[in-house]
């Protein structure tokens, strides 16, 4: 493996007025300030996935659509994942559900963390996520980062709009505290399936 481990920014929102564009922008310039990681954006906007249709997860066979296969591809490079989740009813969003079930050995033992926003964070939608992943043999990150409360209101459009730089103090202590944890476990755990 290289020695900067390369993670891949997923935005686990496809509506046309999702807010998770300026969170996820946010944090993809704060990465390039760090010598340590790559922080690449898949945005599920950009694959045309299909609902879950294969015969069975790729762990115990191929999938077929191409669409899928796609995914798979894109997905595969990746050390380890942050998602940007937005939350609905208190889970994650159907479109990021679909896309972690179209793929499996592309996941395994492979870290994540994720960016929640909202009234109290993403707080429950990331703990949803938290136990999907763990069925896949993803590996959590115990830090995350949530946008909630006074800070939401600030930079959400609902409220006054402000650019995320007015709450970047609150939100760089997590944010580096989840890519320092994501760096550590793609490391150890890019050895341990390399020597598998």
């Amino acid at each position: 493996m290289d020695a900067t481990p390369r993670l891949a920014l997923i935005i686990g929102s496809t509506r046309p007025t999702r807010y998770a564009d300026k969170p996820a922008d946010w944090l993809l310039r704060h990465a390039m300030s760090r010598s340590d990681v790559t922080l690449d954006k898949l945005d599920l906007r950009d694959f045309d996935l299909p609902l879950f249709a294969e015969t069975a997860s790729n762990l115990h066979m191929p999938s077929q659509d191409a669409r899928v296969l796609a995914w798979q591809d894109a997905i595969r490079q990746y050390d380890g994942f942050v998602f940007v989740v937005a939350e609905y009813n208190h889970s994650i969003t159907g479109a990021l559900k679909n896309a972690l079930d179209q793929a499996y050995v592309e996941w395994v033992r492979k870290p994540f963390s994720a960016l929640g926003y909202g009234s109290v964070g993403g707080a429950r939608a990331i703990e949803h996520l938290r136990g999907i992943a763990v069925e896949l043999q993803m590996v959590p990150s115990k830090f995350t980062t949530h946008i909630c409360g006074s800070d939401f209101f600030k930079v959400h459009p609902f409220g006054e709009n402000a650019p995320i730089n007015a709450i970047e103090s609150a939100l760089k202590p997590s944010v580096d505290a989840m890519l320092d944890d994501l760096v550590w476990w793609a490391i150890a755990l890019n050895t341990l399936r390399e020597t598998a």
